[in-house]
Protein backbone atom coordinates (compact mmCIF):
# COMPACT_ATOMS: atom_id res chain seq x y z
CA UNK A 1 0.00 0.00 0.00
CA UNK A 2 1.32 3.31 -1.11
CA UNK A 3 1.05 6.68 0.79
CA UNK A 4 1.07 10.08 -0.73
CA UNK A 5 2.04 12.81 1.34
CA UNK A 6 1.08 16.32 0.58
CA UNK A 7 2.67 19.39 1.21
CA UNK A 8 1.88 22.56 0.05
CA UNK A 9 3.92 25.67 0.44
CA UNK A 10 4.21 29.21 0.32
CA UNK A 11 7.11 31.21 0.82
CA UNK A 12 8.15 28.76 4.05
CA UNK A 13 11.56 28.67 3.58
CA UNK A 14 11.87 29.01 7.44
CA UNK A 15 9.79 26.05 8.25
CA UNK A 16 10.28 23.18 5.18
CA UNK A 17 12.87 21.84 6.48
CA UNK A 18 11.66 20.48 8.85
CA UNK A 19 8.74 18.97 6.73
CA UNK A 20 11.04 17.54 4.52
CA UNK A 21 13.29 15.12 8.08
CA UNK A 22 9.93 14.65 9.45
CA UNK A 23 8.74 12.73 5.63
CA UNK A 24 12.06 10.88 5.35
CA UNK A 25 12.68 9.64 9.09
CA UNK A 26 9.39 7.28 7.78
CA UNK A 27 10.93 4.43 7.04
CA UNK A 28 10.02 0.86 5.48
CA UNK A 29 7.11 2.53 3.95
CA UNK A 30 5.52 2.85 0.54
CA UNK A 31 5.58 6.31 0.09
CA UNK A 32 5.89 9.55 -2.43
CA UNK A 33 6.00 12.93 -1.08
CA UNK A 34 4.20 15.43 -3.29
CA UNK A 35 4.77 19.48 -2.81
CA UNK A 36 2.79 21.84 -4.57
CA UNK A 37 4.27 25.81 -3.84
CA UNK A 38 2.72 28.69 -4.92
CA UNK A 39 5.08 30.33 -6.61
CA UNK A 40 7.56 31.15 -3.44
CA UNK A 41 9.70 34.29 -3.89
CA UNK A 42 11.20 33.61 -1.02
CA UNK A 43 14.06 31.11 -1.02
CA UNK A 44 11.60 28.15 -0.48
CA UNK A 45 12.27 27.02 -4.10
CA UNK A 46 15.73 26.80 -4.18
CA UNK A 47 15.94 24.59 -1.17
CA UNK A 48 13.43 21.98 -2.72
CA UNK A 49 15.18 22.10 -5.69
CA UNK A 50 18.19 21.40 -3.90
CA UNK A 51 16.93 18.36 -2.28
CA UNK A 52 14.89 17.37 -5.17
CA UNK A 53 15.98 13.65 -4.16
CA UNK A 54 13.50 13.33 -1.53
CA UNK A 55 10.60 14.72 -3.01
CA UNK A 56 9.08 12.88 -5.95
CA UNK A 57 6.42 15.17 -7.51
CA UNK A 58 7.44 18.49 -7.12
CA UNK A 59 4.50 21.57 -8.39
CA UNK A 60 5.84 25.29 -8.36
CA UNK A 61 2.86 27.81 -9.54
CA UNK A 62 0.28 30.18 -8.63
CA UNK A 63 -2.15 28.38 -6.98
CA UNK A 64 -5.29 30.38 -6.16
CA UNK A 65 -4.69 29.84 -2.32
CA UNK A 66 -4.56 26.56 0.61
CA UNK A 67 -7.59 24.64 -0.91
CA UNK A 68 -6.40 25.37 -4.47
CA UNK A 69 -3.05 23.58 -3.88
CA UNK A 70 -4.58 20.87 -1.93
CA UNK A 71 -6.53 19.94 -4.69
CA UNK A 72 -3.72 19.83 -6.76
CA UNK A 73 -2.02 17.61 -4.51
CA UNK A 74 -4.71 15.20 -5.12
CA UNK A 75 -5.31 15.31 -8.20
CA UNK A 76 -1.63 14.52 -8.71
CA UNK A 77 -0.40 11.78 -5.64
CA UNK A 78 -0.49 8.53 -6.92
CA UNK A 79 -1.27 6.49 -3.43
CA UNK A 80 -3.84 4.74 -2.05
CA UNK A 81 -3.71 6.50 1.19
CA UNK A 82 -3.44 10.81 1.34
CA UNK A 83 -2.23 12.57 3.68
CA UNK A 84 -1.60 16.44 4.46
CA UNK A 85 1.66 17.77 6.23
CA UNK A 86 2.25 21.19 6.31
Amino acid sequence: MKISIITVSYNSYNVIQHCLESVKSQNNVDKEHVIIDGASTDRTLSFLKARREQIEILVSEPDKGIYDAMNKGINIATGDIIGFLN
